[in-house]
């Protein structure tokens, strides 16, 4: 229910992509994610479903990285590098939320339980894995 939703605001870096992401609750599911790009990245992420996301500025500053099925959208500031946010394979009508990315004051009154996600063995793991569930 998105009028008792919790409004979690964040973005990159330099300031120029800022977005809000609204959970359902104070609790909150981050995933560590072992596949090849989420490892070198260190993106640990939540996933919200995608009128759970409002980019409020600079789609203009975002770029695109898609690689292996072209399914996720890996959208990066073209400024200062960062990925706030990208739209995950496991969740195409979904968005996942760097969470080092949500703004201090915000992320303080969630209560987070990290989750790993075996992205390295994709296909073996997505069926077993709540991440799908998330958006």
């Amino acid at each position: 229910d998105l009028e008792m939703a919790v409004q979690l605001k964040g973005g990159c870096h330099c300031g120029q992509v800022r977005f809000t992401a609204a959970v359902s609750s104070r609790e909150v599911d981050v995933y560590a994610c072992n596949c090849s790009v989420c490892a070198m990245k260190r993106n640990d992420h939540f996933v919200v479903p995608e009128d759970s996301f409002e980019l409020l500025s600079g789609k203009d500053a975002l770029t695109l990285y898609q690689f292996g099925s072209k399914t996720a959208k890996h959208f990066f500031c073209k400024h200062c590098g960062v990925q706030s946010f990208y739209t995950p394979r496991s969740n195409p009508k979904g968005v996942a939320v760097t969470w080092v990315c949500i703004d201090k004051e915000d992320a303080a009154g969630i209560i987070v339980t990290c989750k790993t996600f075996d992205g390295q063995n994709w296909e073996a793991n997505i069926g077993s894995s709540d991440i799908t569930s998330k958006a």
